[in-house]
């Protein structure tokens, strides 16, 4: 089993409930034990500002299925969550689930790059997964504790 951290997002169609009600679909998973969640955070967009604010959470859940697989499994609930794939980086959805780490592997694939390449800029991450995992060393050796020192805390509201 590895030990994968997950960083939830949406902004379209009551965002919390998209959140919420992807939690309750990746609890079902057979190959997965869903283990903690953050808070649910408000966020700006990271990209056009014409779109409405963002709910952030991070999830840490175990799966006995390799890197690859387990993302078919998070398109999929994207998929049914009503995720409609576009050309616009950034841009608004009703669900966004990123790989942030798997296990301590590191992945630059074509389809996957772990750990994820915002997981130490984005506050939206940092901060929730400090919150569920406040020890964590990332793959490369650096404390999740001392990159949040470099992350600043602007925008970030818990909402819960």
């Amino acid at each position: 089993m590895s030990t994968v951290y997950i960083g939830l997002g949406a902004n379209l169609d009551n965002p919390s409930a998209q959140l919420h009600s992807a939690i309750a679909t990746l609890k079902k998973i057979t190959t997965c034990e869903l283990l903690a969640v953050s808070k649910f955070y408000a966020s700006k967009p990271m990209g056009p500002q014409d779109q409405p604010d963002y709910v952030n959470a991070v999830a840490k859940l175990t799966t006995s299925l390799a890197p690859e697989p387990f993302l078919d499994v998070l398109q999929s609930i994207e998929l049914e969550q009503g995720r409609q794939r576009k050309n616009e980086r950034w841009g608004a959805r009703t669900l966004d689930l990123d790989i942030l780490l798997f296990g301590n592997e590191v992945i630059d694939s074509q389809r996957l790059v772990i750990p994820h390449y915002g997981l130490c800029e984005r506050e939206f991450v940092v901060y929730p997964l400090l919150e569920i995992e406040p020890y964590l060393v990332l793959p490369d050796g650096r404390k999740l504790q001392d990159v949040s020192e470099h992350v600043a805390l602007n925008n970030l509201i818990a909402l819960n």
